[in-house]
């Protein structure tokens, strides 16, 4: 029989079991309408990702359930795949171009393209070979890639099918624009945070001469675009100047004062300038209006040649320029301090520019209501449930969706215009000819789309839609999203209300929701901090078994948590107890033929470890059922630590060491570990399999044996209740040996006095074995001597004090101690009477001497009473 070296080495140990899973193909997923299927799809990383916390703790957790279900017997398809990341892989191709000193312009198109391509297939599969150190037990078979033939045919017939539904349209609306990555970004996209600015105060002269009109704004620049004014049609102050003209400073242009009841008259003067090209809220006006939309900007920021002399300035460059000249022409006539929410760009972080452009949207209000009915049917269940009013209020408010990107790394749009008669063509494939005209001359439009469309529809896209493939009519809708937090908005609504619409089906039915992975201190990890913990790192240190194990910990469902160092080295150090467990289970069965079986004949503490594991099946169980992955870790930990290895071991050695029914101890030994190993297994895969594979085992790998099952006829309560009512003596008895400093080599008669006389009688041996007991004597008489007790809810113990120890020497070691106590708290108190000392030295200093003082004072009383 092999045995298990003296210490466990994961970097040995990981690699080695990972490849016999991937040669075993464990990890494949069938149709096979003899099981359940159960199915989760990964959210898939970017390609330009390097593995970090968030990805570990979420894949940690994904991987949990997928083992777990796959031992309870369904067929599990884990669907793993990355995302080409428009913006963020564009970025990187363009920066490593500008080293090379070209630009995308320089090469065109298809060479730009023939880059990424190249690019993805240097840099892309690294994040998956990082999840595989992990130990993800994806269907690696089935990979796939959002910019892959088969994800693409999904994006180019739901394009083609909402255009001809009328919820995909072309036209100018007011958009979010990021100058940095030259694109426009969703409303999903833009990251609020709180800023400090200004208002303007500016006054705008009314043309006639009769006056002006005075304004606030936090964006002096964009005046060079206002068109109007507008002011509340029933505010009684302006009434009389509606239909008048003012004329913009600077631009020395004239332009209409206009009423409409977006104006608050309580915010401010009740007067605002009105932007049509530059702000949502003006552009809206100025369709009600007809007023003219000027745009001011270029796609860098920069000020166009609309902006007259300020061309060519960058848009803070400009605002300084702006505010200087208001100021000269006496038009500036106060400047407020301001903090208010500012947006950014989530990918770069650049304060966006709202700005008319003409643009591809999806019209949202269709899709949203079935997708927020699916969510309130109960068809699809947040958990934890608080998460779905957020994702209630982002619905409802839901604006349409801006899906079109001015970049060349992603899905081309798939229109085309006719360069003779303008006919827009929405086709899956290149039109011939204008289906109008008949002219051959068509031109695709060149921007690419959103990536949140494709991986929209990953649930589906990935399992061959809109072929409907025996995988989709088996796996779909999916099981189970895990998820952090942060992208309800970016994609879970997004995928629920896709399924919806082209599935008629949910795409999942719950969403795992967790949190993210702080640091020590509570920070959000991120490169401008520095305190990012990079999980390779830690798996080369600790093994991934211990990272997963301390994700795992703790974890509650929506919460945040902190990478603590010293929790993963708690979970390594519990990786080496079960290790040491096992050694021993090992050491003391290798001459035994014994198989995972209980003995017909349990003894008192066999019905007592069988009870609490058979109990530990059924919580554990639940508790992954409920997503409860932190209370079920924590249950398996004390019951291994603590139970298992603590307390069973213990006591099956008194059996083993006096050949009394050994045999039965060994197979509860060997039959609770095996079992044991299975409910954990989904945390620790690697030690797991590496344990019972020394173990005496039936198959071929722990991942695909039989997820333990709680047996009615295995609860053993009365047992239980006995043997833990020994236990609470012997840790009673420990204790206050330990507090008297007693050597474990000095054995001292237990005297017991209890109404549970035959449960202690029973307990004996393991009261004398385990609490250095000389004799136990349950309910006699005590001698006429001096006895320290001890006090359980269940019985009283007295022990001879002059078996414990030798008076005289522990009478002599105890007076030196209150020596040495007392001479230090004169030092302590002469210092504190000492008004130099109190009334000079800072604060904290003063109140360490007082803690110190009153410190040892508690340790002398406890020193009289000991030699008392």
């Amino acid at each position: 029989m092999n045995q298990l070296p003296k210490t466990y080495d994961p970097k040995e140990v990981e690699g080695r079991i990972y490849d016999k899973w991937i040669e075993g193909n464990y990890f494949h997923a069938e149709v096979d309408e003899n099981k359940k299927p159960y199915s989760i799809v990964i959210p898939p990383p970017n390609i330009t990702g390097q593995l970090h916390m968030g990805h570990a703790l979420d894949n940690t957790l994904q991987d949990i359930l997928i083992r777990f279900r796959r031992m309870q017997g369904y067929s599990t398809l884990w669907m793993p795949g990355t995302d080409h990341a428009s913006i963020a892989t564009e970025a990187k191709i363009v920066e490593a171009m500008k080293q090379e000193g070209i630009t995308k312009e320089d090469i065109g198109r298809e060479k730009f393209l023939e880059r990424a391509w190249e690019w993805k297939k240097t840099y892309g599969g690294r994040i998956i070979q990082q999840l595989k150190k992990l130990g993800s037990s994806c269907d690696w078979e089935r990979e796939r890639f959002t910019l892959d033939e088969g994800c693409s045919e999904a994006v180019k017939e739901v394009f083609v099918r909402l255009y001809e539904k009328g919820l995909i349209y072309r036209g100018e609306r007011i958009i979010n624009w990021c100058t940095h990555c030259k694109t426009s970004i969703s409303d999903a996209e833009v990251e609020y945070a709180e800023s400090d600015g200004f208002f303007w105060h500016l006054r705008y002269p009314i043309a006639d001469g009769s006056g002006d009109i005075q304004l606030a704004t936090t964006r002096p620049e964009t005046m060079l675009g206002d068109t109007a004014v507008a002011v509340h049609p029933d505010d009684e102050r302006y009434k009389h100047l509606i239909g008048k003209t003012v004329i913009l400073p600077i631009v020395n242009k004239e332009i209409p004062i206009v009423a409409d009841e977006y104006v608050e008259p309580d915010f401010g003067t009740g007067v605002v300038k009105i932007t049509p090209a530059h702000d949502p809220n003006d552009f809206e006006v100025g369709l009600r209006h007809n007023l003219p939309i000027v745009n001011v900007m270029t796609d860098d920021g920069r000020i166009n040649e609309n902006g007259g002399k300020f061309c060519g300035m960058d848009r803070y460059e400009c605002r300084k320029a702006i505010v200087s000249e208001l100021e000269e022409g006496g038009y500036l006539i106060k400047v407020e301090p301001l903090k208010h929410n500012v947006g950014s760009c989530y990918r770069c972080h650049t304060v966006v520019e709202p700005r008319v452009s003409k643009q591809w949207f999806v019209k949202m209000k269709p899709l949203a209501g079935p997708a927020i009915d699916v969510v309130k049917e109960g068809k699809i269940k947040f958990v934890p449930e608080r998460f779905d009013k957020i994702y209630y209020h982002w619905m409802e408010n839901i604006k349409d969706w801006c899906i079109s990107r001015q970049l060349w790394w992603g899905h081309r749009i798939p229109a085309w215009y006719c360069d003779d008669c303008g006919e827009v063509i929405v086709a899956k494939e290149a039109p011939a000819k204008c289906p109008k005209c008949g002219s051959e001359h068509l031109t695709q439009d060149p921007d690419t789309l959103d990536t949140w469309f494709s991986s929209a529809l990953w649930p589906f896209s990935t399992m061959g839609w809109p072929e409907n493939t025996d995988e989709l009519k088996y796996f779909y809708p999916t099981d189970t999203l895990v998820t952090g937090y942060d992208i309800i908005f970016f994609w879970v609504a997004r995928m629920i209300f896709s399924g919806v619409e082209h599935m008629g089906d949910v795409p999942f039915r719950s969403v795992f929701i967790h949190g993210i992975v702080r640091d020590s201190q509570g920070r959000k990890m991120s490169k401008s901090l520095g305190n990012g913990i990079d999980p390779l790192v830690v798996i080369d240190e600790f093994g991934a078994d211990a990272l997963r194990f301390s994700l795992a910990t703790g974890n509650s469902p929506g919460n945040d948590m902190r990478y603590l160092p010293e929790k993963v080295a708690s979970s390594r150090n519990f990786a080496n107890k079960l290790w040491n467990a096992s050694r021993f289970v090992m050491m003391n069965i290798e001459n035994d033929d014994i198989k995972v079986e209980l003995p017909e004949d349990l003894q008192l503490e066999d019905k007592w470890v069988v009870g609490k594991f058979n109990a530990i099946v059924k919580e554990v169980t639940e508790n992954l059922e409920k997503f409860e992955l932190g209370i079920a870790v924590q249950k398996l930990y004390d019951f291994i630590w603590d139970v298992y290895c603590d307390w069973y071991i213990e006591l099956a050695k008194i059996r083993i060491r006096n050949e009394d029914n050994a045999l039965g101890a060994k197979k509860v030994l060997v039959y609770v570990l095996s079992e044991t190993l299975k409910l954990l297994h989904p945390f620790m895969p690697f030690i797991t399999e590496e344990i019972w594979q020394t173990l005496p085992h039936d198959g071929e790998s722990i991942m695909i044996s039989r997820w333990p099952e709680y047996d009615e006829g295995r609860n053993y309560a009365v047992e239980i209740s006995e043997l833990d009512r020994v236990i609470k003596v012997i840790r009673a008895i420990r204790n206050r040996r330990a507090e008297m400093n007693v050597a474990p080599s000095r054995k001292a008669k237990a005297f017991v006095e209890t109404t549970f006389a035959d449960t202690f009688a029973n307990g004996i041996p393991f009261i004398v074995s385990l609490a250095g007991a000389s004799e136990v004597i349950i309910n006699g008489e005590k001698p006429d001597e001096d006895m320290v007790s001890v006090v359980t809810d269940d019985a009283k113990i007295f022990l001879p004090m002059g078996e414990l120890v030798d008076l005289e020497a522990e009478r002599a070691r105890l007076t030196k101690e209150l020596q040495k106590a007392e001479k230090e708290l004169e030092g302590v108190e002469k210092k504190l009477s000492n008004p130099a000392f109190t009334e000079k030295a800072p604060a904290a200093v003063v109140d360490k001497q007082r803690a110190i003082k009153a410190q040892l004072m508690d340790k002398i009383a406890m020193i009289k009473e000991s030699i008392k």
